[in-house]
């Protein structure tokens, strides 16, 4: 009985008691508060706060993280956080979920630090902000960063002590983590050809850029029931992949009646970890009503979304019980107006994206610039090669670099008469805007060296995959190949030509686990939109390499001609006679 608690099990104790804390503050904050507060809540938490009333009062039960947030609001925790990191101390399970509405994210026991996220408005940022977010990471971090598949930015191996002066750092050069975690919507994703690309209809950047803006200055909209996603796409040649997300506005064009030009079509519900993508509603908004329209979509989520089951806490789940008709009202109500429908036979087509064009050069709209595609390593530049990134971006583009979410970045504006220039810079970097089919579309998340969620080494185990296949067969279309380490999703497995989630594997009787993946095939974005479909499971990690190639073998050898994609071809099979065609591949 005297033996001394484990760091797992102290940790354990602490979340309780924490959760105790919590339970006694509501209680003292408001006096019957776990049964049914009295007072009728107000200020920008109302929402919040009559919405967990509301569970209260139907028997249900607060989530840990609701809790949480009742007995003190993130947003009044700075300080808090700073006295903590001036004694170098990491929170406990209620400051960890705070912290991360200020950007910081204690990740162990993957890594005994912080990671800390940014807002990026669609994804665009100037050359000065990359070169000093550069020095950040080294006075405060490991001297690198990771691009996500939001066109964001992660800094990792922050110190307890460095915490604060990263966050405030980036502040100071427009890189905003404020909201960055936890129950907020995220950064808003746009376009990564805004502006400048000859296929798109409607520029993104002022609508992300507002949407941005709103978010930050609005404190009701922090009182989510979890997480949320909002993307604006142009309908350009890079796709912005917005059928992920919560809220997708999709650029298309009406052709006649009262609301014919360009117009956003609302998408809603999408949640690829859950294995859905979001819908169309039927709703045409104006560009400039966008914001309203979202903020009514997310005062509505407040109101209604589940306090209790963080598993059930997102948007398709409200969706999923109500049906779009009686949440598309309660959007209404909140408007004050009805919402614009359009018979889908009144909108044209879209253009369908390149699945290249996030690599290379490639011409924009403006006569004599092009864009040009950086490869990156999955995701990773460092210090140096942002440094270098940015002069590029100075010298000899526009200033601007925009990330994308393929985990790379575009450098625009750039002279032909500079192109040659650019290409000696990235290779001299160990960039490049050259890359094969398969490592095009690779794209991993952090994996277990940076997430304690995560299965499996999802950025080395995609490296690996991409060597095995390049040394050992050439495919003529470009094939995307998703790593993800857990059921978030982060690397939206499900939409990859091939999908790899990361599990613990069985391998003997007494019950022993290493790290390994379930393998999908067939899914897809944009006009062909789809969740993959089970093949393999129980994939040790080092055998991952060789299942991604017999499935791609497979798929050379039995398609009906050179023009079938690989999605078509796995959509003639089901996981059985997927399986039993690469194990011949195999053999």
């Amino acid at each position: 009985m005297g033996a001394e608690f484990s760091g797992e099990q102290t940790r354990w104790l602490e979340g309780f008691a924490s959760g105790a804390a919590a339970l006694r503050s509501l209680a003292k904050a408001a006096p019957g508060a776990v049964a049914l507060p009295g007072a009728v809540p107000s200020g920008p938490d109302a929402g919040q706060l009559a919405a967990q009333d509301r569970t209260l009062k139907g028997g249900g039960k607060l989530s840990d993280q609701e809790k949480w947030k009742r007995s003190e609001h993130p947003h009044d925790a700075y300080a808090r956080l700073k006295a903590d990191a001036g004694a170098g101390r990491y929170p406990k399970p209620d400051d960890n979920f705070r912290w991360r509405y200020h950007g910081l994210f204690y990740v162990a026991p993957a890594q005994p630090n912080f990671m800390a996220r940014l807002r990026i408005a669609g994804g665009i940022l100037k050359h000065w902000q990359l070169a000093a977010l550069a020095t950040l990471t080294e006075r405060c971090g490991a001297g690198h960063c990771d691009i996500t598949t939001r066109a964001n930015l992660q800094v990792r191996e922050i110190s307890a002590v460095h915490g604060p002066a990263f966050l405030e750092g980036a502040a100071e050069i427009g890189l905003i983590p404020r909201g960055a975690g936890s129950d907020n919507v995220r950064n808003i994703t746009g376009s990564a050809g805004a502006g400048i690309d000859p296929q798109e209809l409607l520029d993104t950047r002022a609508h992300a850029s507002a949407m941005h803006h709103h978010i930050l200055n609005s404190r009701a909209l922090s009182g989510l029931p979890r997480k949320f996603n909002i993307a604006f796409d142009g309908a350009g040649s890079v796709a912005t992949l917005e059928e992920t997300n919560d809220i997708g506005f999709q650029a298309v064009e009406v052709l006649s009646g009262p609301l014919a030009g360009i117009r956003y079509r609302l998408a809603l519900g999408g949640i690829s970890g859950h294995q859905d993508l979001a819908r169309d509603t039927g709703v045409i908004v104006a560009p400039e009503d966008a914001v309203n329209v979202a903020d009514a979509v997310l005062r509505v989520f407040i109101d209604s979304g589940d306090r209790t089951n963080r598993a059930k806490a997102r948007l398709k789940y409200v969706l999923d019980a109500w049906g779009f008709e009686r949440f598309l009202a309660a959007v209404e109500e909140k408007l004050g107006r009805k919402l614009d429908r359009i018979d889908a036979a009144l909108v044209a087509p879209r253009a369908a994206p390149d699945r290249l064009a996030h690599i290379g050069v490639h011409a924009q709209r403006q006569p004599g610039l092009s864009r040009v595609g950086v490869a990156v390593r999955a995701g990773r530049l460092t210090a140096a090669q942002m440094r270098l990134l940015a002069a590029i971006a100075r010298e000899a583009g526009d200033g601007d670099l925009r990330l994308t979410v393929w985990q790379n970045l575009l450098v625009s504006g750039v002279p032909d008469s500079k192109l040659d220039d650019v290409k000696a810079n990235l290779a001299a970097a160990g960039l490049d805007w050259r890359v094969s089919n398969i490592r095009a579309g690779l794209v991993a998340c952090t994996g277990s060296r940076g997430c304690k969620f995560a299965n499996a080494d999802t950025k080395g185990d995609s490296l690996a995959i991409a060597d095995q296949l390049e040394a050992r067969l050439t495919l003529d279309q470009p094939l995307n190949i998703h790593l993800t380490g857990c059921p978030n999703s982060c690397a939206q497995h499900y939409i990859g030509d091939i999908g790899l989630i990361g599990v613990k594997v069985t391998v003997n009787d007494a019950g022993d686990q290493v790290a390994g993946y379930d393998i999908v095939a067939g899914g897809g974005y944009g006009a062909q939109a789809k969740i993959g479909a089970p093949v393999f499971s129980g994939v040790k990690s080092q055998d991952a390499p060789a299942h991604v190639e017999s499935l791609l073998r497979a798929f050379t050898a039995h398609r009906l001609s050179p023009q079938e994609s690989f999605q078509a071809f796995t959509a003639r099979h089901d996981g059985a006679a997927l399986r039993a065609l690469a194990s011949g591949a195999m053999a």
